[in-house]
């Protein structure tokens, strides 16, 4: 049996249904853009498509806070959990300061005791073995309180004078000059001396024949102890003979130099009724006879304790 061949259709294909909206189809079906289709083509090929780098850069930053909140709170449990430690550990401390400031305030006041004790005894002493001179060594040493008529020298600085200056009053600054130094002291209180006066006091401190008079930096001392301007000098002496004498001597005469030449102020007026305290320590030298060899005897002389 032949076959014969396929007969071809030449009718045309079916028209599509959609074929009056060309440009609505081609819209649909290219719904992306060339040039952005190829931009992601490009994009896959390198390795570099995926999430947008903005969203990226979010989304690192969310971490990151998520992060440092997770620190914070660890952080805050941690200290929550230590708080009872470090509170336990503070009240210790605080109660050891304590309890030292006490101890060291008790030994404070011990010491003030011994120190008023010993000055006692030594007053005692000096007056009981003072023999007829007695009263005036006791004077002389500071050992018992003074009062009678006297006088009273207030010396203070210059005015507008530096609190920080300090050089030699041979310097040429003002600051330097205007200040009142410890050998100005020295000076004025020797003239009170050799004018007259039977006891002397500077700002309180009670002076003696061993008394020294310092400074450290822009301060002067009265045995170690610090004087702040003005200085209250009082003296115990007759009246007016003490206060003329002190005018005209030359430690008054170097006084009334240092306010012309340095502004240092000072002012003396006669008192009534000065009360001077004892000292607040003393100083006792004792002396006893030693036999030599050749039979003869010679003052050994001891220093005894304050």
């Amino acid at each position: 049996m032949s076959q014969q061949p396929p007969v071809r259709s030449t009718s045309p294909p079916a028209r599509r249904p959609d074929a009056s909206m060309s440009l609505l189809t081609n819209v649909m079906d290219h719904s992306l853009d060339d040039g952005y289709a190829e931009a992601t083509a490009r994009r896959q090929a390198d390795g570099s498509a995926g999430m947008p780098r903005s969203l990226r850069a979010k989304l690192g930053l969310a971490a990151g806070l998520v992060l440092a909140a997770l620190v914070v709170t660890l952080g805050a449990a941690q200290a929550r959990i230590a708080a009872p430690v470090v509170a336990k550990e503070r009240e210790e401390l605080i109660d050891r300061i304590e309890a030292e400031t006490s101890a060291a305030d008790k030994l404070e006041q011990d010491v003030e005791t011994l120190r008023q004790d010993v000055g006692e005894r030594q007053r005692k002493a000096l007056e009981k073995h003072g023999g007829d001179q007695g009263g005036l060594v006791a004077l002389l040493s500071g050992a018992t309180p003074v009062r009678g008529e006297g006088v009273k020298l207030v010396v203070d600085d210059a005015e507008n004078t530096d609190p920080g200056g300090g050089g030699p009053r041979e310097n040429t600054t003002f600051s330097d000059t205007g200040r009142l130094r410890d050998r100005d002291m020295q000076q004025i209180v020797n003239g009170l001396w050799s004018s007259g006066a039977t006891a002397v006091a500077i700002n309180g401190q009670r002076l003696t024949s061993l008394s020294a008079i310092r400074h450290a930096g822009e301060a002067i001392l009265v045995d170690n102890k610090p004087l702040v301007p003005p200085y209250t000098l009082l003296a115990v002496g007759r009246e007016p003979h003490l206060r003329i004498a002190f005018r005209d001597s030359a430690d008054g005469q170097y006084l009334q130099v240092l306010e012309d030449d340095y502004g240092i102020r000072w002012s003396i007026s006669h008192q009534d009724d000065v009360r001077l305290p004892a000292a607040s320590s003393l100083i006792v030298h004792t002396a006893e006879p030693l036999a030599t060899d050749a039979g003869k005897s010679v003052a050994n002389t001891g220093k005894g304790r304050s």
